[in-house]
């Protein structure tokens, strides 16, 4: 495949992923395809009790639940191996229980549900492919699933108006979503703390949420650059939330950037560790019932971090970058970069005292997450 095929292909496979995605969000049912079997899908976040009746209507078969094994272990579901569990939908299990069943806020308000049966046998990546869509699509990773048989799905799509997707195209659309990042807007933007600064804006080709990066004075692209690789938070970043040290981390290396002469901040639009703000919320609401950040978030469902560094990586070097020192506590960070392709020069500690909203935030980060703090 040429460079300029593989690219159309690429645009091509994020249309399909973006408009699976919006539909999702909408209610919508979606077609997921794979080699070993085809599926009609919906979020469960988003289901209520005739989607699920029609779901199974048009495939002809009964639908099930899919969860993801942190899911399934917090509604004490044996594990199987997979990363992605099949719960048979009882008929006491209405759509309204299932959303609940998904969302784990409403957990400690409904402790005695069950018990659940787990479908045993082989499970297709078009199960797979249904929580990664979820994830994609910033809803909780839970999917009510009807099987189709392989090969059958995309005329079914066309038939009924339904957006079709490969899991092939849903697991490298955050890798093709990078690839196909280019700058779009730039401005001259004068902050507290360094007045010679410059934002570059970069758009993903299907038109997702823009990435941006704040370039302070005026780097040395022959040298490694001094940078932080910052993620979105609205709470802490925008509205001064002290259950996190993001703000300050951002600020701080806003004048630390200066005080060197010059450097850059990637912000990232990945807000809470890549699950999304509403999902942040969730969390949020977790830690408030004793559960600590990453408790939080496996018990939604995700990994305790759904974050990628190829957009980052990306954008440094369409800023001229490949040798960085990288202003950061946390040990992933540069690996990950690493792993992509950027030479990580130094470690820059970037760490702020604590206060009694985030005492523990900071210490699940040390003691879980391997953060130097």
């Amino acid at each position: 495949m040429t460079t300029e095929t593989s690219k159309i292909h690429q645009k091509k496979s994020l249309r399909l992923v973006d408009r699976a995605m919006a539909d999702l969000r909408r209610g919508l049912a979606v077609v997921i395809t794979s080699k070993e079997q085809d599926a009609l899908v919906l979020s469960t976040e988003m289901a209520f009790d005739a989607e699920v009746e029609a779901l199974e209507k048009l495939s002809g078969n009964k639908a099930s639940l899919a969860v993801t094994s942190h899911r399934a272990n917090i509604l004490h579901i044996k594990p199987t191996g997979d990363k992605t569990i099949r719960i048979r939908i009882e008929d006491w299990m209405d759509a309204p229980l299932m959303r609940a069943l998904a969302d784990a806020t409403h957990d400690l308000d409904q402790p005695f549900r069950g018990p659940f049966t787990r479908l045993k046998g082989f499970v297709s990546e078009a199960y797979h492919g249904s929580i990664k869509l979820s994830k994609l699509a910033r809803l909780l990773p839970s999917a009510i699933v009807c099987e189709l048989e392989a090969g059958t799905g995309e005329t079914l799509a066309r038939d009924h108006d339904l957006v079709a997707v490969s899991t092939e195209d849903i697991f490298n659309y955050d890798e093709y979503s990078a690839f196909q990042l280019h700058p779009v807007a730039s401005a001259w933007v004068p902050l507290q703390g360094s007045e010679n600064t410059h934002i570059q804006s970069f758009r993903p080709i299907d038109g997702g949420i823009e990435h941006l990066a704040i370039l302070i004075g005026d780097p040395n692209r022959h040298e490694p650059v001094l940078a932080r690789l910052h993620s979105e938070c609205f709470t802490g970043d925008l509205i001064g939330s002290l259950k996190c040290d993001c703000g300050e981390q951002l600020r701080g290396a806003i004048k630390a950037i200066a005080d060197e002469g010059s450097g850059v901040i990637l912000y990232l639009a990945q807000e809470g560790r890549g699950i999304g703000l509403i999902n942040k919320f969730r969390a949020y609401k977790l830690q408030k019932d004793g559960f600590d950040t990453i408790d939080s978030n496996e018990r939604l469902g995700f990994d305790a971090d759904e974050r990628v560094f190829r957009p980052a990586a990306e954008m440094l070097r369409h800023l001229g970058f490949d040798k960085v020192r990288l202003m950061t506590n946390n040990p992933e960070k540069v690996e990950g970069l690493e792993r992509c392709g950027i030479s990580i020069t130094e470690r820059v500690t970037h760490k702020f005292p604590s206060n009694s909203h985030n005492e523990l935030y900071l210490a699940t980060k040390r003691k879980k997450s391997g953060h130097y703090l």
